[in-house]
């Protein structure tokens, strides 16, 4: 994946995530509103945070298959109109779960700007991989395809 240098920044990484359009295609995703991502030079995840992200996973290995994906939950008929829509986010490793959190767990940093609208699949979302300096990937969107068996 790259090369990690004294000051502990990789030279190369893949990112990967979801995000609600519009999103600037200069930002790796889960640094800009709306975003959510797995980093694999440094196995944080990153919602709507530029700032260094939380710990969640190792970083990637050359060869890993990662994948990312969401769940979401039918909203009650009894629950209000403006509760929040349950999301979960899961992340895969080489055919096996490594991991989730809540969409709504609290996010990285206490800001005024930015938030998860728009991630909770009521409107258009978007599969995003991201990536930096010399990186080889493939991805797969066909189901019959993946390792990772929902």
């Amino acid at each position: 994946m790259g090369h990690t240098s004294n000051n502990g920044e990789a030279d190369a990484g893949l990112a990967l995530g979801f995000l609600a359009p519009p999103y600037p295609s200069w930002r790796l995703p889960g640094w800009h509103r709306a975003s959510l991502g797995v980093h694999g030079d440094d196995g944080r995840r990153y919602v709507d945070n530029s700032y260094g992200g939380q710990d969640f996973t190792q970083p990637f290995r050359k060869g890993d298959v990662v994948g990312i994906g969401m769940t979401f939950h039918a909203s009650s008929p009894y629950q209000a109109n403006d509760a929040k829509r349950q999301a979960d986010v899961f992340f895969t490793r080489n055919g096996k779960r490594d991991g989730g959190w809540n969409l709504h767990e609290e996010r990285d940093i206490e800001q005024e700007a930015g938030n998860v609208i728009g991630l909770e699949g009521e409107h258009d979302l978007l599969a995003a991989v991201g990536c930096f300096g010399g990186v080889e990937f493939e991805v797969m969107f066909r189901r019959e395809a993946w390792m990772f068996r929902p």
